[in-house]
This record gives structure tokens, sequence and C-alpha cells, in this order.
């Protein structure tokens, strides 16, 4: 007697809701595996998302030059960085003049949130936020570094020369300073200095952990940050390529700058030299690891879910010993008994990977909901992968007690109590 795939399917689906209770407390190890897998699969794809679109709007061609590598907002750097020689803003003139597949250099300062022990914050009236990123940046950084003006516009050449106090500031701290909405033209105080407001940007797209801190942002002329901070040496260079000839110039420019510094040959660079591609492979090198940790945890989740399944399906040959018989008397052969609890046992953890998906993709909403700022995107690999991995694990700890059942005699089956 020959029972089809689906008729198994039917039989399977029978055996494991008849014992639902049973079956839902054997696959709980699997269900937990698979929600892990996807649940931090989802987070890490938004994540990376956002860092791409943030580095997208930075812009993709630009090069960046710095005495340190990481945030030019941290508070620390290496010992070993912080030894090396700072940044000089005319090494955006040499690097403009000598490395021809350039089409633009700027420069920005980074001003550290605390000076003296105190946190810099800007202020209108009682309306303050500590939380502001202050830089100053070359009147051309907008052209290096395109982004949308909500209001106003970007300060000039003049503006930059003759030290005016006018700045840029981001959507999130526009919103925090003027409440109304109408902050162009109005003054400000920052770490003490007053400031016009001159442009607004619009809100600044991806980010880290869903937040962007250029919108909360300070951006004023280059000239005057130099002027105010002079002590500061939190300096970046940013150098724009010519379409389509960045390694060019990535090898241009760190030549260039070897020269200048006059680094021996063979030692290596004492500056940090990075793309928005560098940028963003090292995030993946740090969520690579995050993500074998989580393989590592559900694959501890779907060892234990394939030991209970393949104990359950053990205990189902025995209780299922007089049917085995009844099937070989009339017909069954071996290997339509193996199918039978394979399918059954590949059906038990299937169900298990479907459970770990739904809840996977309730939690990814939950966390969506609850923080926006933290991006979260299920991705149908991780999807796919997770159901094909626990019917996989159904298939291989089935094997055993799927062999054990073929293997049954019929005469002694039918004389089991």
């Amino acid at each position: 007697m020959r029972i089809s795939v689906n008729e198994n399917v039917q039989l399977a689906l029978s055996a494991v809701w008849v014992h639902r209770f049973r079956s839902l407390l054997t696959i709980l190890g699997i269900v937990i595996g698979i929600t892990t897998v996807i649940t931090v699969a989802s987070l890490l794809t938004g994540l990376r998302k956002g860092i791409v679109t943030f580095f997208d709007e930075l812009g993709p061609d630009n090069i960046f030059i710095a005495k340190t590598s990481g945030d030019p907002n941290q508070v620390r750097f290496s010992s070993k960085e912080e030894r090396r020689r700072p940044i000089r803003a005319e090494y955006a003139d040499y690097l403009l003049r000598w490395c021809s597949s350039l089409e633009q250099v700027g420069l920005q300062v980074y001003i550290p949130s605390f000076m003296g022990g105190k946190p810099i914050t800007a202020r209108v009236g009682s309306q303050e936020s500590d939380s502001i990123f202050l830089a100053g940046s070359s009147p051309n950084m907008l052209e290096i570094s395109p982004r949308e003006i909500a209001q106003g516009r970007y300060f000039t050449a003049e503006e930059n020369a003759r030290g005016a106090r006018v700045a840029m500031i981001g959507a999130s701290l526009a919103e925090a300073l003027f409440p109304d909405g109408k902050p162009l033209g109005r003054a400000f105080m920052v770490d003490g200095v007053e400031f016009t407001v001159l442009g607004v940007y619009a809100k600044a797209k991806g980010g880290f952990f869903g937040q962007n801190g250029l919108d909360m942002q300070v951006e004023v002329p280059f000239q005057v940050a130099r002027l105010r901070y002079p002590n500061v040496d939190r300096l970046w260079v940013i150098a724009k390529a010519r379409p389509g000839l960045r390694q060019q110039a990535y090898e241009e420019v760190e030549g260039t700058l070897r020269k200048i510094r006059r680094v021996p040959p063979g030692a290596e660079n004492d500056f940090n030299l990075s793309t928005p591609d560098q940028i963003i492979q090292q995030f993946d090198r740090i969520t690579g690891l995050v993500g074998l940790v989580a393989i590592a945890i559900s694959g501890l989740g779907l060892l234990v879910g394939g030991i209970g399944v393949m104990n359950v399906m053990l205990v189902s040959v025995t209780e299922r010993t007089r049917e085995i018989g009844v099937r070989k008397a009339i017909g069954a052969r071996a290997q339509d008994i193996v199918m039978q609890f394979l399918v059954e046992a590949m059906t038990l953890t299937g169900a298990g990977g479907l459970l770990g998906i739904v809840i996977a993709v309730l939690v990814t909403l939950l966390v969506g909901t609850l923080v926006p700022s933290l991006p979260s995107e299920v991705p149908t690999w991780a999807v796919v992968t997770g159901f094909s991995v626990s019917v996989a694990v159904g298939l291989f700890f089935g094997v055993w007690p799927a062999m054990k059942a073929a293997r049954l005699d019929p005469v002694e089956a039918l004389r089991y109590e």
C-alpha cells in the first residue's frame, strides 16, 4: 500500500494536531532559534540600510581625510592616533592643485560637545538644547555633500571670509529652539556667542540606529569656528573625486599627503583616509560578528528542538507499533514507512519554523512601532532560510525514528500491545 506525499502531510498534520500541546513543547527550541535569527537579521538589515542612505547623502564620491579614525564627535581616540600631527587647512589647496582626479576639496572642523567640562548648548530664551553638534564648514561644502535646504540659504564665501556669525541648523534643532516654525533671521546663542539663523536643513536621511546627528547640528562658517576655537584640531578635509575616478583620486590623495607630511617609504600613514564604502564594510564586519553570535544562539535552540523532535518521534513509533504492523501486513514497503515518519518530523519542525517566523515579524513590527528611531526590515532571505533550516532539522533528526519504524517486524508489531 502506497501513500502519496500529500496524504503523508495530512496524516502528519493530524498527528501534530492530536498532540498539539506536546508538539508545541517539542518545537519550542526551534521556535526560539528561528525567531532569534530572523529578528536579529531584520534589525541589522534595517540598520545597514540607514547607514548606506546616510553616506549616500554625505557623498558617495567623497574621500575623508582626518587625523584620527572614527566619529569626529567621539570623546576619546586611541593614544597612538592622538599623538599624530594635526591635519592642516592648507592641505585642501595642495590636494586640489596636485590631484587631477579631484573636483573639489572642502574643510570641516568639529567642535567637541564638551568644552571646559561643560556641554556646548544652543539657546533661545527659555528654549535650550545640550544635544547639539557644532561644526565649521567651508562655503563649498554644500556642493561637495549636497543636502536639501528646507528654509533659507547656505552661507557664502564672502560671509566666511569676513567671519559673519551666521549658521545653518538641522531640522530637529530648529523644532526644539523655534517651536513656531519661523527660525530664519532670528538670533540664538551657541556656547555664549550669538548667531543668526541663515538656513534650516530638511530632515536628514538614514543614520545610525535610525538617528542622524546632522538633524541636531549647528553649522557655522569655517573661519568663524577656527577663530572661536583655535586650539581644536578635529579638522577634516573632504575631497570630492571626479565622476568614475574615486579609486584614482584615493591613490593620488594618499600619495600627496604622504609627501606633504614626509612619511618615510614603507611606514604606515600618520593620517586616516576613508571612503563611504570602507566605512560600510567596517559596519558589515561588526554586524557579521553579531550575526555569528545570533546563529550560535539559534543553533543551540535548533539542536534542543531537534533532539526533542527525535525523542517524540521515537515515542510515536512505539505508540504506533500496531499501526505500522498493519500497514506492512497489507503491503506497505519500508520506504513508505520511512517517508511517513520523515514527513511527520519535517511537518512538526516546519510548523515550528512558521511559528518562529510569525513571532519574529511581530517582534520586528513591535520594535519599529515602539522605537521609531530603530529601523527594522524583515529580509526575504532570512524568512526563506529560517523555514528551510527548520524543515532540514526535522529531516535530520527524523531519520533514526523513521529507520527504526521501517525495520519493525510486521508479525512482532501486530502482537504488540
